[in-house]
């Protein structure tokens, strides 16, 4: 069986930066174990898939080792698949997904998810001991999501020079770890907080620009912050930008993308 296979890098509007995604259409779904071992062959954070439902689309999302049920820069890098290579012609698309009815909208070259929101709660002092063990550094506060630990550390400095160690972290049973601290004001462009997600549970040791994340992030720095229109950036070694907006209980999360690769695969 031969199929299209796609690659974007999304968050971003250059190559080989924001996070890189692989994008694979279906006809009908395969079976589970044919796409993780799709997406472990690719090796990428996250591998998409996609099947016709109308004029709707159904989404899944895999790892290299597991399934996940929100994946933000994998449904920014399959719209742009679908808006810039596919033809879809209109400006908003829908997906089905384990987590519920998710939009992608097109203005210009921007891209905007719009997400459920996942407001963290303190759970401080839990975990304390096991992250400041892998992460080398104690945590102002620990808050968690629905799937993942969110850790407030002081300044954009002591998460840019981060050292986890992988194993320990992988330890600890949550779908990843997201690290954040207030953005830097004398950088050239400033943005109101930065970030990095680690996840050696799912597979990845750290994510390059997760949007999932900020439906954590988003509704934190909102409260923290005192406003609803935020700017962001994953200050991993490839980085990304995003655009963040809290409407209620959901999160409109905005970003570029770029193609990078269309061709096929053999199964």
């Amino acid at each position: 069986m031969t199929l299209n296979i796609y690659q974007a890098d999304a968050f971003t509007d250059q190559l080989f930066k924001g996070n890189p995604a692989a994008i694979c259409p279906l006809d009908a779904w395969l079976p589970r174990e044919t796409m993780l071992a799709i997406a472990a062959e690719n090796n990428l954070a996250e591998t998409a898939f996609f099947v016709k439902n109308g004029a709707d689309f159904d989404l899944k999302w895999f790892t290299p080792t597991v399934e996940v049920d929100l994946c933000g820069h994998a449904t920014l890098a399959t719209a742009k698949i679908l808006f810039d290579v596919l033809g879809y012609a209109e400006d908003l698309i829908r997906f089905h997904t384990n987590s519920g009815l998710l939009t992608v909208r097109r203005d210009s070259d921007l891209l905007t998810l719009d997400f459920p929101a996942d407001p963290p709660e303190l759970i401080s002092p839990t975990f304390q001991e096991e992250l400041t063990a892998a992460l080398g550094i104690a945590p102002v506060a620990v808050y968690t999501g629905k799937t993942d630990l969110l850790v407030l550390l002081d300044s954009q400095q002591q998460v840019e020079s981060l050292q986890p160690d992988f194993r320990l972290l992988s330890q600890i049973n949550v779908r990843g770890v997201i690290v954040t601290a207030p953005g830097d004001d004398a950088n050239d462009a400033p943005v109101d907080f930065v970030s990095r997600f680690f996840g050696p549970q799912s597979g990845i040791d750290e994510d390059p620009v997760t949007g999932s994340a900020h439906t954590t992030l988003t509704p934190f720095w909102a409260e923290k912050l005192g406003k609803t229109s935020l700017t962001a950036r994953q200050i991993s070694p490839r980085g990304g930008d995003l655009w963040l907006k809290l409407l209620g209980d959901r999160v409109e999360i905005s970003g570029k993308a770029v193609v990078y690769l269309v061709g096929e695969i053999f199964v």
